[in-house]
């Protein structure tokens, strides 16, 4: 009997502590989130943090279908924006793992006759320094938002546009440099874009539930997306998704994405020396370094390495932040572009680093 109370107390003192820990966090976390998606009737966002590859906090807020009264779950399936990119530099450097092309290969080895070709490469593409025209600036752009278009017409549609800057001179956020990237993966993998997504992505890293986005299939487990005005929620502007293509286009859930975090930290798909080009810094022409790597921002949290990437869309804002020396990811998915989580997100990682982790005290 004396050693089974020896055991309990032992328990109390060791389990304890991480329990009320937990508890704290999740306190800390539900207080945040609840200050911008407190409309309970009102479409919401999906949260969760994971540490070590597994969730320490998954929830969420607010309606999935404002006309049906669904409300959100952790397993709904949400349009990702500009979060594509990620999938979309992965997939380059899948291609040069083949040895199929290279990085430093310039564009018009690939698409004969482009502007400037010669002297744009895919690393430029990558790193939004190429100076090609960003095509969701081009007044003309809602004269094909609705369009259906091959990603040769997507890139006619701006390669003629007069370019920014010169090539490596400026970094300069740009969907249609990965739009570029997509049209490659198709003329070099000889399969469509999202056809080599699915084929040599999701399903090699198991994300069942992700997919390349459209209005018209059924997708078990959609989150609608909605517009606020002044008088309420309106649903979402449809847009083709052949025009965001691989700089938008994809749909995820969380539990899909944070397989894609564990995937690229265990170099499932890439290999170590590739996986290092996706996350370093680059420099411009002059020598100034900037902090985007191929598909993702490289920043830092009180001085502690990040990774992170946002994204918006019709409908939906999304963000996602890793902390490498920590191994921990939060990542944030909204169904209402008049709730953006990218702040949020942000300091739901700061939390996480303040009681999971060995990082500062962040006081943001």
């Amino acid at each position: 009997m004396k050693n089974i109370c020896v055991v309990f107390l032992l328990w109390i003192f060791t389990i304890s502590p991480f329990i009320i820990q937990a508890q704290s966090l999740e306190k800390a976390v539900d207080g945040l989130i609840l200050k911008d998606f407190n409309d309970k009737s009102g479409p919401g966002g999906v949260f969760m943090i994971a540490h070590h590859g597994k969730p320490v906090y998954q929830k969420a807020f607010g309606k999935a279908n404002l006309e049906l009264g669904d409300n959100l779950s952790v397993d709904n399936v949400f349009q990702l924006g500009s979060m594509t990119k990620q999938f979309t530099a992965v997939a380059i450097l899948l291609l040069e793992q083949q040895g199929k092309l290279s990085i430093v290969d310039t564009i018009s080895k690939y698409i004969g006759g482009y502007p400037n070709g010669n002297k744009i490469t895919i690393h430029h593409l990558l790193t939004h320094t190429s100076g090609i025209k960003d095509f969701t600036k081009m007044k003309s752009l809602q004269d094909i938002a609705q369009k259906e278009m091959t990603p040769k017409m997507m890139v006619d549609f701006f390669k003629d546009e007069p370019v920014d800057f010169a090539p490596g001179e400026k970094f300069d956020y740009n969907n249609s440099g990965y739009v570029l990237l997509g049209y490659l993966i198709e003329l070099v993998s000889g399969e469509k874009y999202e056809d080599y997504i699915k084929k040599h992505i999701f399903d090699k890293v198991g994300m069942s539930h992700s997919y390349y986005a459209s209005d018209r299939n059924v997708i078990k487990g959609r989150a609608y997306g909605y517009h606020k005005k002044e008088f309420g929620y309106v649903n979402k502007t449809v847009i083709s998704f052949s025009v965001p293509f691989s700089s938008g286009s994809l749909m995820s859930t969380l539990s899909d994405m944070l397989k894609w975090q564990n995937s690229l930290k265990n170099n499932l798909l890439l290999d170590t020396a590739e996986t290092r080009k996706a996350f370093s810094r680059y420099k411009l022409n002059n020598g100034e370094e900037f902090s985007y790597g191929y598909g993702w921002h490289i920043r830092d949290i009180n001085k502690v390495p990040t990774r992170e990437h946002g994204g918006s869309i019709f409908g939906f804002k999304t963000m996602g932040v890793y902390i490498p020396s920590e191994d921990i990811y939060v990542i944030g998915l909204s169904n209402c572009d008049c709730h953006s989580p990218t702040k949020l997100t942000g300091d739901m990682a700061a939390l996480a680093l303040k009681f999971l982790g060995g990082g500062k005290k962040d006081n943001r």
